[in-house]
């Protein structure tokens, strides 16, 4: 069984709320799943602090036993300290290459 931490949708229509899980990955997003890590709410200003929260403990656990991470929890832990450089750059175009360059000059600049 792959396990992925993940977002699970909740709330309102228009009224977002998400509860980060972990959970099998063929499961649904907002199916069952194995425990409860934290949640999100968009709809708080990004300097609340309950915004994000994190069970760093059972986080870390799940990640030890090789849980995988979606790309916006991973962005989550990062913050958080949890975990380090595990949110990746999508995307085409402009942006990604400048965004690709600007990463590129921070891993020289902490190289030197």
């Amino acid at each position: 069984m792959s396990v992925r931490i993940r977002l699970a949708r909740g709330g309102a229509k228009k009224r977002p709320y998400y509860r980060i899980v972990a959970a099998d990955q063929r499961a649904a997003r907002d199916g069952g799943f194995l425990e409860k890590l934290g949640s999100y709410n968009p709809l708080l200003p990004a300097e609340a602090e309950n915004r994000v929260t994190l069970n760093e403990e059972r986080i870390r656990y799940w990640l030890g036993n090789g849980a995988q991470v979606s790309d916006r929890v991973a962005k989550f832990l990062d913050k958080a300290g949890i975990t380090n450089n595990t949110a990746k750059l999508r995307g085409t175009g402009k942006r990604a290459e400048e965004a690709a360059k600007k990463k590129a000059n921070a891993e020289a600049e902490a190289a030197a």
